[in-house]
């Protein structure tokens, strides 16, 4: 037993000595809907490491609010964690173009109503633009999988492929 734990000390050893990157990042939003008097608030760190040049494992947590307005509409709150493989595509000393890869799972309290658990499984893609040698602008466009009762998307429960300003998120990254 001893001499297995060895050779797993000395694999991850020898697996992170290899310059590996761990990077860290997200977004964050606020958004004040005037017609209906609400505000919406959320952040989602985003965090992962690099396993090679074009493979990358992370994930994200999220947390969103969205305050009460005049018209009815009910406080809520939702968390969210999914995890993801990143396969980086193309990439020149600028640009580099991936694809995510991941499920979401999700749960959305309203007040005075049930939590809705929900989940979203399918491929984002995505451009990472590189400002400084750590530090990279990411913007994620569209959606194609299924999604059921998921928080952002409330309302679009189904399967298919979405390009719309309701998918767009951009955020950084810091490489270290």
């Amino acid at each position: 037993m001893k001499k297995l734990f060895l050779v797993i000390a000395v694999v991850m050893t020898a697996v992170c000595a290899q310059a590996q990157q761990m990077y860290l990042g997200g977004s964050i939003s606020l958004w004040r809907n005037t017609d209906v008097d609400r505000t919406s608030f959320s952040i989602a760190p985003d965090f992962g490491y690099n396993l090679n040049e074009r493979w990358a494992v992370g994930g994200e947590l999220a947390l969103a609010f969205n305050g009460k307005g005049d018209n009815g509409l009910q406080r809520s709150t939702a968390f969210a964690i999914a995890p993801y493989a990143r396969y980086s595509y193309y990439e020149n000393k600028v640009i580099r173009l991936f694809l995510d890869m991941g499920l979401g799972f999700s749960t959305y309290k309203e007040k005075h109503h049930d939590s809705v658990n929900g989940f979203e499984i399918g491929l984002k893609p995505g451009l990472a633009i590189k400002l400084t040698e750590q530090l990279s602008l990411i913007t994620k466009v569209g959606f194609a999988g299924y999604r059921d009762d998921y928080y952002k998307n409330s309302g679009s429960d189904g399967f298919g492929v979405m390009v719309d300003g309701e998918n767009i998120s951009i955020g950084i990254d810091w490489e270290f």
